[in-house]
């Protein structure tokens, strides 16, 4: 196999997950910007989901939201997509919008609020066992705002025994991803605000946990790829939230604040084997001025081209160059690999898989989008805590 053709059939294999939250409302906190036709329900969000992986052929799988996306049949659910062409993706827990969770959840200092946030993320591996899901993705906005509010060694104590018994409830099959956050809402001390407390408390439960990065969730100029390297490394990689930001969390479009910085992650990612390998590929967006569906599809074609130029990079010369010090020459690899313009080779990899080479004006054709604004009349529309 050439090395174009090698290239190709990556390209191919790539699966991004795409997040049910995204096609509904959301938004900042000071303004969620409604929509006309966006989603009622989590069938419709599937609908919408569905376009995506049409028009883009790499987005199979929709990611949950519970409570977001509770309904009365996981089952029936899970074979609506199936009919759609669709799975079911990672299951999202909620422990940041209940008032009880005011001073915490997995680490509240009352042990009857610890028990129902447990309670809750044990229903969602109950869940994934009705969907089939294979990933249970923890955030936790848990944390202090003052000094002396509670006992931080405490806390991590209380979170490492409800990451243990949650941990025990899954199947062989299933794993636990856990995500991080630098801050917010919690500003004094956060609860788990690195990949470092992450991977801490992953490696304590075992090899069915891992840690999750998401691309929004760290300081300004840190470098997100010796992180993403040093986990492959480690072997606990487990998967991305893949946004953008300019200040903080600000969950916009991967790849639109920094397209380097994405290349220079999935570089890492490709030279660390985790293409091939299980980790998870995910968006955590919010679509709140622009087109909910178009948007992701940018997203997903965002990644690839990321992920095209991460795979042409010359290793032989890289190689050669770090191995004689030439430091310029090693830069030159990484820059010509990401100057290279990969659309035309994303365009036939598109004719090939049977798709339009133009998922952007293919989607703008369909009709989709004028159907979805006459026929989704009426109702509430699904958002934030919908």
């Amino acid at each position: 196999m050439t090395e174009r053709a090698a290239v190709k059939a990556a390209l191919k294999t790539q699966a991004v997950e795409t997040p049910s939250w995204a096609y509904g409302n959301s938004g900042t906190r000071f303004k969620v910007f409604a929509q006309q036709g966006v989603p009622r329900d989590p069938r419709e969000k599937l609908d919408d989901a569905a376009k995506v992986h049409e028009f883009t052929g790499v987005a199979p799988t929709v990611a949950l939201h519970i409570p977001w996306d509770r309904v009365d049949d996981y089952a029936a659910l899970a074979r609506h997509a199936e009919e759609r062409g669709l799975r079911l993706g990672a299951v999202n827990s909620n422990t940041f919008q209940d008032d009880d969770y005011r001073l915490g959840s997995v680490c509240h200092p009352d042990a009857a609020v610890r028990r129902k946030a447990v309670d809750h993320l044990l229903e969602c591996v109950g869940i994934m066992d009705a969907t089939g899901s294979k990933d249970l993705k923890l955030w936790f906005a848990d944390g202090t705002n003052y000094p002396g509010q509670d006992d931080l060694r405490a806390r991590q104590d209380r979170l490492a025994e409800a990451l243990a018994e949650v941990y025990e409830r899954l199947g062989d099959d299933q794993r636990m991803l856990l995500e991080y956050k630098l801050f917010e809402p919690a500003f004094y001390a956060t609860d788990v605000p690195d990949w470092g407390t992450a991977y801490a408390h992953c490696l304590k439960l075992g090899p069915k946990a891992q840690v999750v990065v998401d691309t929004g969730h760290h300081a300004p100029g840190t470098n997100i790829e010796f992180i993403v390297a040093t986990l492959l490394r480690e072997g606990k990689l487990g998967g991305f939230d893949f946004n953008s930001r300019f200040y903080a969390d600000d969950d916009l479009m991967v790849g639109a604040a920094d397209p380097f910085q994405l290349f220079r992650i999935m570089y890492e990612v490709v030279r660390g084997g985790g293409l091939s390998g299980d980790v998870a590929f995910m968006l955590d967006q919010c679509h709140n001025v622009e087109a909910k569906i178009p948007a992701i599809i940018r997203s997903v074609m965002n990644v690839q081209e990321a992920t095209a130029k991460a795979l042409l990079v010359d290793r032989s010369a890289l190689d050669e160059a770090q191995r004689a010090g030439d430091v310029l020459a090693a830069n030159a690899v990484l820059m010509d690999a990401f100057s290279t313009d990969v659309r035309p080779l994303l365009r036939e990899v598109r004719e090939e898989m049977g798709l339009d080479p133009d998922p952007m004006g293919a989607y703008a054709r369909s009709g989709w989008a004028e159907k979805i604004v006459a026929e989704r009349v009426g109702g509430e529309q699904a958002g934030w805590g919908a």
